[in-house]
């Protein structure tokens, strides 16, 4: 499940404003307690079961505050890391080291967190379910995010709103109705799927009948899926989204489900346990 390695100008900057956020005037602890060039070496080690995403990132914290700094990769996006394993290792002074540490931690703890959840999900769905994410992302790191996701074996939806035609709940209520909004997006855009938002079996039904290709049923019943799939078959696609609790994937791949967006991969995640030991040179 390795994903494509992340272009450096979609992190570059944002781990710049991480460090600088950290930084303020100076980092006036290493400053008069460590000694001028003195040397460091600096484990990331995994706490717990976890799967790796944004690494690169991470190392990038330190590189930007020491550029001579060395690097030694021991896992790569997308692996699965046991506790007690080392992930990557960095060697180079000491005072940026201990500087750039927490803006690494903060970017690799979080982002293999979703990477994890995503994976517990996947497995959850018992290999038949494909997990997707949504735009429930935190504001500026959407793509960092994605990344992770997709390095936990899951599937990325649109990374912006230019991306596709996805009618919900309040682009009906402004446009008229479901199926005035599907019309109008069809007529309008004949060559674009449409993607609507159902919360119910018969919202299901209206859409396809207006000519949505994708249904986006949010209703969280099993039983109600199977009826939504039943009408929609040969029709229209079905993704399930909305509050979809983590214990009910099994029953929604029993049910027939195929994709099932969830924002909480995102925007939930629980920060993975990854540690730096740091031991003078």
């Amino acid at each position: 499940m390795t994903p494509p390695p992340l272009d450096p100008g979609l992190y570059r900057e944002v781990v710049r404003r991480a460090l600088a956020e950290d930084l303020g005037w100076g980092d006036l602890t290493s400053a008069l307690v460590v000694p001028d060039g003195a040397r460091a070496i600096g484990v990331l080690v995994a706490r717990a079961k976890l799967v790796i995403a944004g690494l690169d990132v991470a190392l990038e914290a330190f590189r930007q505050l020491d550029p001579a700094i060395a690097v030694e990769v021991y896992r790569r996006d997308g692996e699965l890391c046991r506790a007690g394993e080392p992930i990557a290792a960095v060697t180079g002074l000491a005072a940026p080291m201990l500087t750039a540490e927490r803006t690494a931690l903060n970017f690799l703890r979080h982002l293999s967190g979703v990477a994890s959840v995503t994976r517990w999900c996947v497995e959850a769905g018992g290999g038949t379910l494909r997990i997707a994410d949504t735009r429930k992302t935190l504001p500026l790191l959407r793509a960092l995010q994605k990344h992770a996701v997709l390095a936990g074996g899951g599937l990325n939806t649109r990374q912006c709103l230019d991306q596709g035609i996805v009618i919900k709940a309040n682009h009906a209520r402004a446009g008229g109705g479901l199926a005035a909004s599907v019309a109008r997006a069809r007529a309008a855009r004949p060559d674009t799927p449409v993607h609507a938002e159902a919360a119910t079996v018969d919202e299901a039904g209206v859409a396809v009948a207006a000519g949505a290709e994708v249904v986006v049923f949010t209703g969280a019943s099993p039983s109600d899926l199977q009826q939504v799939l039943r009408q929609c078959a040969g029709r229209a696609r079905v993704i399930v989204s909305g509050q979809v609790p983590f214990d009910r994937l099994a029953a929604l791949a029993s049910a027939g489900a195929d994709i099932v967006a969830i924002g909480a991969i995102t925007d939930a995640a629980p920060a993975a346990d990854v540690i730096f030991e740091f031991r003078s040179e």
